[in-house]
């Protein structure tokens, strides 16, 4: 399994397209413009099986429609999130001034729930706090493990709790569960630099 993170919108949004051996890839996060993602896609002959989403809000949201016409089975959702795709208020969109209203999910996710991506394991794991739909995608190929933690958890910090379907109490339940993951577990974030679970295990000020 490779990736590469694409920087969208304008929060500087991770995106991050992940692919296996044969060229069968997901797309998370496409928060803006997508075109660089999708034509470095098109460049490596990688076909986009899922649009993975960590939550719904407008800046991971905002390439959501053009990235889908790329995708062979669409877009994937937690499904406390799913209504905040198809509202400018509920995704928050609105409020930023740039309203952003998609297409509703074409599948809605529960945790725990596992598919597939040619050889990529894709693991559920919803993880409210954030949103109440928040989820960090647990990929596996062969040996290779990593987790894509959206907005739950960043290097050396969290996503916020006052926002709209925000909970702090819920956000700190969500990091007691991946603590059971791996200290070596890499984590690619919605924002800011990669990480690893032991050392936001050891250095996140907002670890519980």
């Amino acid at each position: 399994m490779e990736y590469r993170r694409f920087a969208m919108g304008a929060l500087w949004t991770n995106a991050y397209l992940l692919w296996d051996a044969e060229g069968v890839a997901v797309l998370v996060d496409p928060g803006g413009d997508p075109s660089e993602a999708l034509g470095f896609a098109e460049e490596k002959g990688l076909e986009i099986e899922w649009i993975l989403l960590t939550h719904g809000h407008g800046d991971h949201i905002g390439g959501l429609d053009e990235a889908r016409k790329r995708s062979r089975k669409g877009v994937a959702i937690h499904h406390a999130d799913a209504t905040m795709l198809t509202s400018p208020e509920e995704n928050l969109s609105r409020w930023m001034g740039s309203p952003v209203k998609s297409g509703a999910a074409d599948k809605v996710l529960e945790d725990g729930e596992i598919f597939w991506a040619g050889s990529i394991e894709v693991r559920v794991i919803h993880t409210p706090g954030h949103t109440a739909g928040s989820s960090c995608f647990l990929l596996r190929d062969g040996a290779k493990e990593l987790l894509v933690s959206g907005d739950t958890l960043f290097a050396r910090s969290v996503g916020r709790t006052d926002l709209p379907g925000g909970s702090e109490t819920e956000l700190k339940s969500s990091l007691v569960k991946l603590a059971a993951l791996a200290d070596t577990l890499p984590v690619l974030p919605g924002h800011g630099p990669e990480t690893n679970l032991g050392r936001e295990k050891k250095e996140n000020p907002y670890w519980p």
